[in-house]
């Protein structure tokens, strides 16, 4: 099956209306190209809470309403699929999800992926779920005969969500990332911590953009998908959004914090190199090992020469 893809970065702020006029921008520009589907990052819509914004407090959820539905007609219009970045609210008292608002080629809400892991520790004051709620949900859907999820940034940590969405037939992941809008003490202090003297032996200079893109090379590669990764452009960014064939082999990419969006052309049924092709679904299963085992005495002693 094909399917065209086109993957975001814009420079997202806490201004709802300016997010909204690129990420029409972008449609418009995805349309134009042929894409199937277009690919926004975490909070492309609301701006994302903690580093965009402050908090949730005064936040015009009116707003955010209105310039969704305007998204959602107009991914009507266009025929195009809208895999949206934003914030959910829920009922008083309760803090709002962070979600990929997944919109069909006929303008509908088709469903909703709430980011399952939010960052921070038990506590639930501080990092992200200091300001999130936490979802309990996968959300698969197929575009053009293609089997497709999403999941959110720092999701990125748990391969146990990768290898489940594989299991389950998906062939196509579109991870939504915001690693970017970095002051300079923050990212002087994330410079830090990887060491100064590691700096040109790693491909960055950040955690972020040293495990981001290396995780989802070796996540495409493992479970043998396509992973289109979207981030914020807002300086400093840590990374440009990119694509991942099945292979591991990075198909595209754009440039670091400048607006753009990457079109790729996603063939599912392309044979890739893949040399765990024969033992992968076993290893799913459960059984770790290739080949056939044997009763050998020398075998099951493993304390003599």
């Amino acid at each position: 099956m094909l399917l065209t893809s086109a993957t975001s970065q814009f420079p997202v702020s806490a201004d709802i209306t300016r997010n909204k006029n690129h990420i029409l921008q972008q449609m418009e520009e995805s349309a134009f190209r042929k894409a199937g589907v277009i690919h926004f990052c975490e909070g492309s819509l609301s701006g994302y809470a903690g580093v965009d914004f402050e908090s949730f407090d005064g936040f015009d959820w009116s707003l955010l309403r209105e310039s969704t539905l305007e998204i959602m007609e107009r991914a009507k219009d266009l025929k195009l699929w809208v895999l949206l970045g934003s914030a959910h609210p829920l009922s008083e008292g309760h803090k709002p999800h962070n979600s990929v608002y997944i919109i069909n080629d006929r303008g509908e809400l088709l469903d909703r992926y709430d980011k399952r892991f939010c960052a921070g520790d038990a506590s639930e004051q501080n990092d992200e779920l200091a300001h999130f709620t936490p979802g309990n949900h996968f959300c698969i859907f197929t575009i053009k005969g293609v089997k497709c999820s999403v999941l959110i940034c720092h999701e990125y940590r748990y391969p146990e969500l990768h290898r489940s969405l594989k299991k389950r037939g998906v062939e196509v992941f579109f991870h939504s990332f915001h690693a970017g809008n970095m002051d300079p003490e923050r990212c002087g202090a994330m410079e830090k911590q990887v060491g100064k003297e590691l700096h040109p032996i790693n491909p960055g200079k950040t955690l972020p953009e040293i495990t981001m893109p290396a995780t989802m090379i070796s996540y495409a590669a493992n479970n043998a998908v396509w992973i289109s990764c979207s981030n914020t452009s807002a300086p400093e960014s840590c990374w440009p959004a990119f694509m991942v064939r099945p292979d591991g082999v990075v198909q595209g990419k754009l440039r670091k914090n400048e607006t753009g969006i990457l079109v790729s052309e996603i063939d599912t049924s392309r044979a890739f190199y893949d040399s765990t092709l024969a033992w992968r679904e076993r290893a799913i299963a459960g059984v770790f090992h290739s080949g056939t085992l044997v009763r050998d005495p020398r075998s099951a002693e493993r304390k003599t020469l």
